[in-house]
């Protein structure tokens, strides 16, 4: 819950960090408890969908050896919203996704771009992790990530959705320290 960010919130970069990466996403929100649920019958699980932006601090990656925590976990890497959309309001196999950094389109993809459709990927996860109401499954990034640095707006929006900004800031943390 504490890598939870809203519209408008900042994005604190620590400083020292090269590797502040944006990820355009679709965030699917669950409404019931998913548990060995198909394809057919996923979606009816859904609450409702939000742009994200999966900020990812790629500086750990090295260290960290294929664990996401440092790089993904962090307190406010995960703006969300600018409200939940109810699922019975969107489709997501209809939809076009797009970041923008500083007002330049740098990601855009549509649903079907993805790999894998929003209902395979929630059938796929609950065969072996039970998904609980609130839970947030993110659906993956379109080509192109990049750094963010200091003053840099990032925005993704999703048609129908709205679209979630924020603005990065540097952090009086360090990237150094320990575990580096």
């Amino acid at each position: 819950p504490s890598s939870l960010n809203g519209h408008r919130g900042e994005v604190r970069r620590p400083r020292g960090a090269r590797f502040l990466n944006y990820e355009g996403e679709l965030a699917v929100v669950v409404g019931r408890r998913m548990h060995g649920v198909s394809m057919a019958e996923a979606l009816d699980y859904v609450a409702g969908y939000a742009p994200a932006n999966d900020i990812g601090l790629h500086d750990f990656r090295h260290a960290d050896r294929g664990s996401m925590l440092r790089v993904k976990g962090q307190d406010g890497f995960l703006p969300i919203g600018p409200r939940i959309t109810p699922a019975a309001a969107f489709d997501p196999t209809r939809f076009t996704l797009r970041t923008r950094r500083n007002g330049e389109v740098v990601q855009e993809a549509t649903a079907q771009d993805m790999v894998w459709g929003v209902a395979y990927q929630l059938a796929d996860i609950c065969r072996l992790i039970t998904l609980e109401p609130g839970d947030v499954v993110l659906t993956g990034t379109p080509a192109n990530s990049r750094p963010l640095d200091v003053g840099d707006v990032v925005s993704v929006e999703v048609d129908g959705l709205g679209r979630v900004e924020n603005t990065v800031v540097e952090s009086a943390h360090e990237i150094e320290g320990p575990g580096d």
